[in-house]
């Protein structure tokens, strides 16, 4: 089925959008002026949506809000947002009462006339699927970006032709109901994250090996060998396989040598491309996520595009992102960092010890792993939120801890966590946000809380 059969199917049908906001404004919108009868439905209230409520019901939407805006839905198919947990008991009832479920990137999947590269990961996924689309745009592609990297591309379908490239970022609540796979899959590691959503760890793996379980023979599948869990996942590619590595060679793939060289190996034949020094963005981790996108990229750009993008890009924002320096200290915002191992990431970022701005929203995911790095990286800890406990306790558990290395302090919300940062910081120091938990407990996510960081920072 082509984009025009599918939006003619559509006309006329009751489909409900599961959730209002930025991300699915556009979904509505075009449904709407395709001849669908859109119920857009939200847990909110009117009051919390706001105007945007208004502007859909001037557009044709019909509106149903509050905490049991998904009891007894009469349509025919449901759009499930991304967060929202597949195996949900309204959602299996509908299943049951023989409504379609899926989501705006399973439609989009099952359409897409485009080459697709398609990126998860629990840390990395959203810097390198930004350094992929980067390096298509380098060598002249035409290319599409979306899916968990905030932009819906179902309402763009009509303008994507078989000679275009479109790259999306995938989560796990994504992942876990694909039923179709990606030209290039990439997977640039698995760590404990969402646990607090996820039944267990094993539906999380589950729902990350799912971005290559539906690939036929024809595609390419890239993957992190120094990880435990994707190193397993080998066994279930079909197509051609590459393997990325900061430890070690790789026959297929790119891997970093001894001297600090990105190298490209392809059937045990190897070319250096750049020295890790070339690259603008600070961090072994992003050395890695270059890795994995060399490896996704190669044989559709060439080397001369890999470099100039090496040189040229910046970063992705609210990721070991530099805000400013004040009175000699430099502070930096990496609210991205909603687990450990992205926490850990950012501390080995930095030769000295640093100030850790840290605690938040609980996913249940253990500190025990972040405790040594902070032990050895960290001068100062400063703790907010539900998770502060637990982090103190991790800390103080370490063998190689001892008071006052490093010092922590508790305070009461981020407007003091700067604030005692300022104060207690000399020049010379760095300090960085990097929270290794969620925003839930104080923020709608983690862009509101890097924003609302710089902002404190920018005030100083």
């Amino acid at each position: 089925m082509d984009c025009k059969q599918f939006f003619q199917q559509i006309s006329g049908k009751r489909i409900a959008m599961c959730g209002i906001g930025v991300s699915n404004t556009p979904l509505i919108e075009k449904f709407l002026k395709m001849g669908a009868r859109v119920v857009a439905c939200d847990r909110r209230s009117r009051d919390q949506i706001g105007a945007l409520a208004d502007t859909l019901e001037a557009e044709g939407a019909e509106l149903r809000l509050g905490s049991d805006y998904l009891e007894n839905l009469e349509v025919d198919m449901i759009f499930r947002t991304p967060g929202m947990q597949f195996d949900l008991p309204e959602l299996k009832k509908a299943r049951a009462n023989g409504i379609a479920v899926t989501s705006e990137m399973e439609v989009f999947f099952d359409l897409c006339p485009a080459t697709i590269f398609a990126i998860t990961g629990s840390d990395g996924k959203t810097t390198t699927t930004t350094l992929v689309s980067e390096m298509l745009k380098a060598e002249g592609k035409k290319v599409f970006v979306g899916g968990n990297i905030g932009t819906p591309l179902l309402p763009e379908i009509e303008n994507i032709t078989e000679d275009d490239f479109v790259v999306v970022e995938l989560s796990s609540f994504q992942l876990i109901s694909m039923r179709k796979g990606p030209d290039v899959a990439v997977v640039t590691n698995v760590a404990p994250n969402h646990l607090d959503v996820h039944k267990d760890m094993d539906e999380y793996v589950g729902a990350k090996k799912n971005i290559l379980l539906h690939q036929n023979a024809f595609s390419r599948t890239v993957l992190n060998i120094d990880n435990d869990i994707t190193k397993g996942f080998s066994d279930d590619v079909r197509g051609q396989k590459m393997y990325f590595s900061m430890n070690n060679p790789v026959k297929n793939g790119a891997w970093l040598s001894k001297d600090g060289y990105l190298n490209l190996s392809y059937r045990g034949i190897s070319v250096p491309l750049l020295h890790k020094d070339d690259i603008a963005i600070v961090g072994d981790h992003n050395v890695e996520n270059y890795l994995a996108a060399i490896s996704a990229v190669w044989g559709y750009v060439g080397a001369d595009s890999i470099v100039k993008v090496a040189h040229d890009f910046k970063g992705v924002e609210h990721r070991i992102e530099f805000v400013r320096e004040v009175e000699g200290v430099k502070y930096y915002n990496d609210s991205i960092a909603s687990s450990p191992t992205r926490t850990i990431a950012c501390l080995k970022a930095f030769k000295d010890k640093l100030i850790l701005l840290a605690g938040g929203y609980d996913k249940h995911i253990p500190f025990e792993p972040m405790a040594p790095y902070v032990v050895d990286k960290v001068k100062l800890l400063i703790l907010n939120g539900p998770t502060a406990d637990k982090i103190e306790a991790a800390v103080k558990a370490d063998p190689n801890y001892t008071v006052g290395n490093p010092k922590i302090v508790r305070v009461k919300n981020f407007e003091e966590a700067v604030m005692v940062a300022h104060e207690m910081a000399a020049p010379g120091d760095t300090v960085a946000l990097s929270p290794a938990c969620a925003s839930f407990d104080a923020y709608p996510n983690f862009v509101a809380r890097g924003k609302h960081f710089k902002e404190l920072v920018e005030k100083l």
